[in-house]
């Protein structure tokens, strides 16, 4: 869940008495309640760990915080899991990405497992992931978690999975949460010492440097390959003239027809997204292939929600180089000029984006709904554009680079085929309100549409 910055202040007065102004602010603060050690801390940090009224820390008052800080970028927590891998501690780092949390288990330098509250990153959207198991397999053993039973007993119970299979999956769900925690743009982790080891799914034991490695590696070649591969729902197809290439890559080329996209590619062969990703590349510089851009399946509202993903993506990087507030009034005067109608009471918000179904409303009330997939592609790819130029004009080059690599694979996607914006703009003043009627109280006649 996105939380604006402002909903997360607290106003401590000249008496000391702290008063939560946002609603995330108040409800963090109520599900704290109790008393709590005011800590030592720099002027700009305040730091409280829970002790009771005794003031003293005792074993059942929480485990103890070796390390917390702030993520201001992807590959910030590289260094933070590179000292625990190195200092031997044992216990849980927990990563919060906004209030959702991913913990990984330390001891002795190795990494025994991790835990997740993203449902993309389950042990069964894993397996789906890597072609293991289908839909319906996975629906089936579902049913069974929702009785209590465990995934993994679940899976091997109704014979679609071994117990060797879970296991394996169950290491390679570690890797993938421990991929995406290197990967977090703004966010806060803590480690405490010790933990439960009851919290453990499955005991893995990887070495949390060889783990480390691979993952800032994988991170380093998607960066390379993003240029040419923005993004995994990319098409790969056969050149007319092409050979077949060496053996190594039989297994993805007999799967590459111009309709399967790389994540298609990656369940059929049960590669996954990163090796295919990298076969495809090399097909690409031997000719052997050409990438197509995806299809927008999802039309109009696919197109907000890449846009929004754009948005999101460089107010996250503009916060972390400590640019937000000059950087949104500037982009707020934009909007309200070029923007007025179609962002009406649709934002931006905090995080950059727009409320997606009231910009919806108003592009068919602009442009009709017979062409509105295209005039949206246009208007958003040219507003994502000039906010993309606007930040990178204030954070410097580094930064800029940086930020450009993230988000080009969804400029990629959201890129309109062909046509000017203002040509857009001009047809859009004469078709009027009239086209389509629109009654802007009533969410249910967008839905008729199936447009969302």
């Amino acid at each position: 869940m996105v939380v604006d910055a402002q909903d997360e202040l607290i106003w401590i007065d000249s008496n000391g008495v702290a008063h939560p102004l946002g609603d995330a602010a108040t409800r963090r603060m109520k599900e704290r309640k109790g008393a709590y050690r005011l800590m030592p801390a720099p002027g700009h940090v305040v730091f409280m760990r829970f002790t009771g009224e005794d003031g003293r820390r005792d074993r059942e008052d929480g485990a103890i915080v070796r390390l917390a800080g702030e993520i201001t970028g992807p590959g910030t927590m590289c260094d933070i899991l590179a000292l625990l891998s190195q200092a031997g501690w044992r216990g849980e780092l927990m990563v919060f990405d906004g209030d959702s949390p991913r913990s990984i288990f330390f001891e002795a330098g190795n990494v025994l497992g991790a835990r997740t509250s993203f449902p993309q990153e389950r042990i069964g959207q894993i397996l789906f992931h890597f072609g293991v198991i289908t839909k319906p397999q996975l629906t089936a053993i579902l049913a069974l978690v929702s009785q209590g039973k465990r995934f993994g007993a679940s899976a091997v119970r109704l014979g679609v999975l071994t117990e060797d299979q879970v296991y394996k999956y169950l290491r390679k769900q570690v890797e993938e949460i421990v991929f995406a925690t290197l990967r977090i743009a703004d966010g806060f982790y803590c480690f405490l010492e010790d933990f439960d080891e009851t919290r453990l799914v499955s005991r893995q034991v990887l070495s949390g440097a060889m783990l480390l490695m691979d993952c800032v590696t994988r991170m380093d070649e998607m960066r390379f390959f993003r240029p040419r591969i923005p993004s995994s729902d990319y098409v790969p197809q056969r050149n007319s003239n092409a050979q077949s290439p060496d053996d190594e890559f039989s297994l993805v080329w007999r799967m590459i027809d111009g309709e399967r996209d790389i994540n298609d590619i990656g369940r059929d062969t049960q590669l996954g997204e990163f090796e295919v990703t990298k076969q495809v590349f090399k097909l690409l510089q031997s000719r052997h292939v050409v990438i197509n851009p995806p299809r927008l399946r999802g039309g109009a509202a696919e197109v907000i929600e890449l846009a929004n993903a754009a948005l999101r993506e460089v107010h996250l990087a503009i916060d972390a180089a400590g640019l937000g507030t000059s950087f949104r009034k500037s982009t707020a005067g934009f909007a309200e000029g070029s923007y007025d109608e179609l962002f009406r009471d649709a934002g931006p918000l905090d995080d950059g984006t727009l409320k997606g179904r009231r910009v919806l409303r108003n592009a068919i009330r602009l442009a009709g709904a017979a062409d509105l997939q295209n005039y949206l592609r246009e208007m958003l790819y040219d507003y994502v554009s000039f906010v993309l130029f606007s930040a990178g004009a204030s954070m410097g080059a580094a930064r800029e680079q940086n930020m450009s690599a993230r988000i080009e694979p969804l400029l990629a996607q959201l890129r309109p085929p062909s046509s000017s914006t203002q040509m857009r703009i001009n047809q859009s003043e004469t078709i009027g309100e009239s086209t389509l009627a629109v009654n802007h109280d009533d969410d249910d006649e967008y839905e008729e549409l199936e447009i969302f």
